[in-house]
């Protein structure tokens, strides 16, 4: 001890001392004090409880084909120890490291109910310079919780970060983007784009292009440079206003509208409802069905229903005239194609062009004010291949947005465009993404998404189908189930917040304006699963208009502009009394 002493005094510092002086935390942002900064995760998010210490943890939730893995390259010395440790909560919960260069290394715990302290240790191999390290879960298993990891030992080279960019100037400017550039920095590898502060997107040159953005809208964005030693200061600010856009032909929309689909092709127990009796409550009214000859002609027909099978049909000129009395009132009628039974699959460019011909010609002939796509069961799914929402490759999604905008602007802005998905293809697009990357998954699951991020500007109104569904994982990460107000609060918060496609804090499907969005509901216990009450609908609309009413899930924002219901269908509402067109009419008057 006496030596050991009078060795450190005089400065001649052993070499084991030498290398505990040169340890050092490497890990960056190990206790999610920064969001994710740093860190690539599936499936992770941060949250302010529960947390080990600070004010943040990590919380990832695995799903059936994915572990949530969570991970940072760490620069490192070659040949030397390292020691990896963190908090975890949570049951099936590994920390490890990857690319130690020797053996790689991992701990796990089976069930950790409150905080528990993983440690594992490895020494890295003569010439390894980066080691991975990383948490994940179970597949499946539900949600875990990480904070405050660490990994001691000697640090890698990395110098310095790399300096703030400058010349940081704005390029072409739409209603949803904004075009970004900057002077190249000396030592960056990389660069990360803030808006508004938040940072929404990376880029490896000096240019990039910030989508998603709400017409007419001030923006400010910053820009960083990064490297191995970690990211530069922010850039000085430039804003920007995107322009106004088309506002897809909703501006003479009431504020909050009423839409609901109309049995006009077919009976059953609700009883056929002549188009001049239904109520002037209604302000979109949906033409249910066109269909197809064919699945894959493109080729779409609407029959009205048939006196054998509606006694009290009205004639083609009285169903005219209906349409023409509605419009002349201020309300929009409109074609719906597909249903659950007319599954239409544009797989060639030959349907795609039929599809056009043939839904100009509904629209033409009875004077209609636009189309409302009601693509259900197989009409959408991606192909294996197809993983980037915002630059689909499936024909059958390509040719239909083809379709759609070619409509659109044969039409011009005051043709009527409305979507009614069903959650599988859109909501379900926050956990999977077609196959997924190792396959297997359902190619449906968020189809609907490349189809709406391309028609953004041109759409009027969504409005999906918050029925018939199974339980869908919202942006808190847990499941939501059909039945009450909070299903309906939490698939709704996912539309006007945006949310990353298949956990992917990189490919983000940005939200969509308040005027554009209504939430669809069953009208009665006949018309589908997930019927909620009069007062469950107030609920809904309380917490997304108001922020009260709002039960255990907390939204993002508030949206007193959203847009209305939407009801399947007039004719089961009518069979109840118009229970739900009276609860609509009480609460926005």
């Amino acid at each position: 001890m006496l030596t050991a002493g009078l060795l450190a005094v005089s400065g001649i510092t052993a070499l084991s001392s030498a290398a505990r002086a040169a340890d050092a935390d490497l890990a960056r942002n190990g206790g999610f004090e920064s969001g994710l900064d740093n860190w690539s995760c599936t499936a992770g998010t941060t949250v302010g409880s529960p947390v080990h210490s600070g004010g943040s943890a990590l919380q990832a939730t695995p799903a059936g084909s994915d572990n949530a893995q969570c991970a940072q390259t760490v620069t490192v010395q070659p040949g030397a120890q390292y020691t990896l440790s963190g908090y975890v909560r949570g049951s099936y919960v590994y920390l490890g490291a990857s690319g130690t260069g020797t053996t790689d290394v991992s701990t796990w715990t089976q069930s950790a109910p409150d905080w528990q302290k993983l440690t594992t240790t490895f020494t890295t191999g003569a010439s390894t310079t980066k080691v991975t390290i990383y948490t994940h879960g179970w597949y499946g298993t539900g949600a875990y919780y990480a904070d405050d990891i660490s990994l001691v030992g000697p640090g890698g080279t990395t110098g310095q970060p790399p300096a703030a960019p400058t010349g940081l100037k704005t390029g072409t400017i739409s209603s949803s983007s904004v075009g970004l550039s900057w002077t190249a920095v000396t030592g960056a590898t990389g660069y990360a784009i803030y808006r508004n502060g938040t940072r929404v997107q990376t880029a490896t040159g000096t240019s990039a292009t910030v989508t998603g953005l709400t017409p007419a809208t001030a923006y400010s964005f910053q820009v960083t440079a990064v490297n191995d030693a970690g990211e530069s200061a922010k850039s000085a600010a430039v804003t920007a206003t995107t322009t106004a856009g088309s506002s897809g032909g909703s501006t003479d929309l009431p504020t909050h509208a009423l839409v609901g689909y109309l049995h006009a092709s077919f009976a059953n127990g609700s009883g056929y409802t002549r188009l001049a009796d239904v109520p002037d409550s209604w302000d979109v009214i949906d033409l249910a069905f066109g269909e197809p000859t064919s699945a894959t002609s493109g080729d779409i027909r609407f029959n009205r229903c048939p006196v054998t099978e509606c006694p009290n049909v009205e004639s083609d000129a009285d169903f005219k005239a209906a349409i023409k009395a509605k419009q002349a009132a201020g309300k929009k009628v409109l074609i719906s194609i597909g249903g659950a039974n007319g599954q239409v699959q544009l797989t060639t460019t030959a349907a795609r062009d039929t599809f056009v011909s043939s839904v100009s010609n509904i629209i033409d002939t009875y004077g209609l004010d636009g189309l409302d796509v009601d693509f259900e069961g197989h009409s959408l799914s991606l192909n294996a291949n197809d993983t980037d929402f915002k630059n689909p490759t499936t024909p059958v999604v390509v040719n239909l947005i083809s379709a759609l905008k070619t409509l659109k602007a044969r039409y011009g802005s005051k043709f009527v465009l409305s979507m009614a998905p069903e959650t599988f293809f859109v909501q379900m697009g926050y956990q999977f993404y077609g196959t997924g990357k190792f396959g297997g998954q359902d190619p449906r699951c968020g189809a609907y998404l490349p189809v709406i991020y391309a028609l953004r500007d041109d759409l009027t109104l969504l409005h999906v189908q918050d029925y018939n569904s199974g339980p869908i994982m919202g942006l808190d990460n847990q499941y939501h189930s059909m039945g009450g107000a909070d299903f309906h609060i939490a698939m709704t918060d996912m539309l006007l917040t945006g949310f990353p496609v298949a956990g992917d804090a990189n490919n983000v499907f940005p939200p969509l304006r308040p005027d554009q969005i209504a939430i669809g509901m069953p009208a009665s216990t006949n018309a589908g699963n997930g019927y909620v009450a009069p007062a469950e609908v107030t609920k809904t609309l309380d917490c997304l208009t108001k922020r009260t009413n709002c039960g255990s899930y907390a939204t993002h924002g508030t949206w007193p502009a959203l847009r209305g219901l939407m009801t399947w269908s007039v004719n089961w509402d009518r069979f109840s009394n118009w229970e739900f067109q009276k609860n609509f009419d009480a609460y926005f008057g």
